[in-house]
C-alpha cells in the first residue's frame, strides 16, 4: 500500500479518470443500454467520488485501476437492484439482470477483459453513428470514451464550452429518441463510420501532443490512450484490415517516439531542431515503420498516410540539418490537395523556409496573415517571429513572438516563446 499522505490523491484520481473512464463507461453502458448512458456516467462519477473519499482518509490500493473497476461493478449491481422496477436495461441484458439467479453470473461475465474491449469498440462506433452530426460524434467520443473535460474538448475542437455542452446534450437526446443501437456496424456502414472513429483518435492524440493544458504527464497519457484505441481496432478482425488505421498508428508512433526529447527536466518544450535524437525511442520508430508498411495494402493514400510519411522523414534524418525538406514539401503539397486548409498552408510556408531560406517563408506567412486565415493561431506569429529572427530583424521577431505568446494556451509553449523573446533582446 502507498500512504495517501505522500500522494496527491486528486491528481491520481484525475490521472486514473483519463485512463479508466472510457473502459468503465463502455462496460456500464453495455449493461444499462445506450439509452441509459447518463446512468452509466452517474455510476462512474459515484465511483470516482468514492475513491476520492476513501483514498484521502485511508490508503491508496496497490492496483487503483482494479479497485475502481471492482467498486464500479458493485455500484452497478446496487443500481440495477434499485432501478429494475422503474426502467429497462440493454435489450439482451434486461431479463438476465432482473433475475437474482442470472444477474451475478451476467455481471461476472460482462466485466471480463475481452468483454470490456468489445464494449469499448461498441462505444466508439455508437458515438460515431451517422445520425449524429460530425462535430457531435467527435465531442461525444472524447467525453464518453476518452475522459476529456468540456474545456479540453472545446480547446481541441476550437470552439467554446457552451457549444460543446449543447452538442453533447443533443447527441444524447438523438441516441435516445432514435433508439440508436450500441453495436458495431458491418459492410459499407462500417467503413464509413471508421473514418469518423479515426478522426476522433487523431484529435485525441493531437490534444495530448500539443499540450494545451499545464499537466504534461496527463497530456502524455492522452496520446497513449489514442494509440491504445487505435490498437484496439487492429486487434479485432472486423476492423483490422483497414489500411488508414495502420497509417494513423504509424504517425502516432513517430511522434510519440520523441516524447522524452521534446521536454526538458523543467517541463519546458524543446523544439525539433534542438532535440537530442539519441533520446528518441528507437523501438517506437521501428513500430512506426512496420505500421507504415502495413498501411500500404490499400489502393490510395489518405491524409494519415501523408502525415505519417512526413513524420517518417524526420525520423530518418540523422540530424535536423540533413532533413529532406524537398521530400517533405512534396508530401505537404499532396496533403494540401487532399484536404485544403489554412493550417496546411501554414506548414507549407514553414517548410519553404527550411528549404529556401527565411525570406521566402516570411513572404508566404505574411500572405496568410494578410488574408486573416489564421489571425488567432499562435503558430502563425511564432513562425513569423522565428524567420524574422533568422533574417536578423529582431524587432519584428519580438513583435510576433509577443503576439504568439498572448494567443498560446499551453504554459510550456508560452515559456518557449518567452525564451525566444529573450534571444531577440540579447542578440545583436
Amino acid at each position: 500500500m502507498m500512504s495517501s499522505q505522500t500522494t496527491d490523491v486528486p491528481s491520481l484520481i484525475d490521472h486514473l479518470f483519463r485512463q479508466e473512464a472510457g473502459r468503465m463507461v463502455a462496460i456500464l453502458t453495455r449493461l444499462f443500454g445506450i439509452h441509459n448512458m447518463e446512468l452509466a456516467e452517474d455510476v462512474l462519477q459515484d465511483t470516482l467520488h468514492q475513491a476520492l473519499k476513501d483514498w484521502n482518509s485511508g490508503e491508496i490500493p496497490d492496483n487503483p485501476a482494479g479497485w475502481l473497476m471492482v467498486v464500479a461493478r458493485r455500484k452497478a449491481i446496487n443500481t440495477i437492484k434499485r432501478e429494475r422496477l422503474f426502467r429497462h436495461f440493454a435489450s439482451d441484458m434486461d431479463a438476465l439482470l432482473r433475475s437474482e439467479w442470472t444477474a451475478s453470473y451476467t455481471m461476472d461475465h460482462i466485466f471480463l477483459e475481452d468483454e470490456i474491449k468489445d464494449s469499448q469498440l461498441r462505444m466508439i462506433f455508437t458515438c460515431c453513428h451517422p445520425a449524429l452530426p460530425a462535430e457531435a460524434q467527435v465531442a461525444l467520443t472524447l467525453k464518453t470514451l476518452c475522459g476529456f473535460s468540456i474545456s479540453e474538448i472545446s480547446s481541441a475542437l476550437l470552439t467554446n464550452e457552451s457549444n460543446i455542452n449543447k452538442r453533447l446534450y443533443r447527441a444524447k437526446e438523438k441516441i435516445r429518441n432514435e433508439q440508436i443501437d450500441f453495436t458495431v456496424p458491418s459492410g459499407q456502414m462500417l467503413l464509413h463510420r471508421l473514418d469518423s472513429v479515426l478522426l476522433v483518435i487523431y484529435l485525441l492524440f493531437n490534444e495530448g501532443y500539443n499540450a494545451t493544458g499545464d499537466n504534461l504527464t496527463i497530456r502524455r497519457d492522452l496520446c497513449l490512450e489514442a494509440m491504445r484505441l487505435a490498437k484496439l481496432l487492429i486487434e479485432k478482425p472486423i476492423t483490422n484490415d483497414y489500411p488508414p488505421i495502420y497509417a494513423l498508428l504509424a504517425l502516432m508512433c513517430f511522434h510519440a517516439a520523441r516524447f522524452d526529447a521534446r521536454i526538458d527536466s523543467n517541463n519546458c518544450l524543446i523544439i525539433l531542431e534542438e532535440q537530442d535524437r539519441d533520446l528518441w525511442d528507437k523501438e517506437l520508430i521501428t513500430q512506426g515503420f512496420e505500421f507504415l508498411v502495413q498501411s500500404t495494402a490499400g489502393d490510395s493514400a489518405t491524409a494519415y498516410h501523408l502525415e505519417a510519411a512526413i513524420a517518417a522523414e524526420h525520423c530518418l534524418a540523422p540530424n535536423f540539418q540533413e532533413t529532406n525538406w524537398s521530400k517533405i514539401h512534396i508530401y505537404y503539397k499532396a496533403l494540401e490537395k487532399l484536404k485544403p486548409s489554412s493550417v496546411i498552408k501554414l506548414n507549407l510556408a514553414i517548410i519553404i523556409g527550411k528549404r529556401d531560406g527565411p525570406e521566402e517563408a516570411i513572404r508566404y506567412l505574411n500572405e496568410l496573415k494578410k488574408h486573416k486565415m489564421l489571425e488567432n493561431y499562435y503558430l502563425l506569429y511564432a513562425s513569423l517571429g522565428e524567420y524574422y529572427f533568422q533574417s536578423s530583424r529582431n524587432d519584428k521577431a519580438l513583435e510576433n513572438f509577443a503576439i504568439a505568446k498572448k494567443l498560446a494556451k499551453s504554459p510550456a509553449t508560452k515559456e518557449l516563446l518567452e525564451r525566444k523573446m529573450g534571444k531577440c533582446l540579447n542578440t545583436p
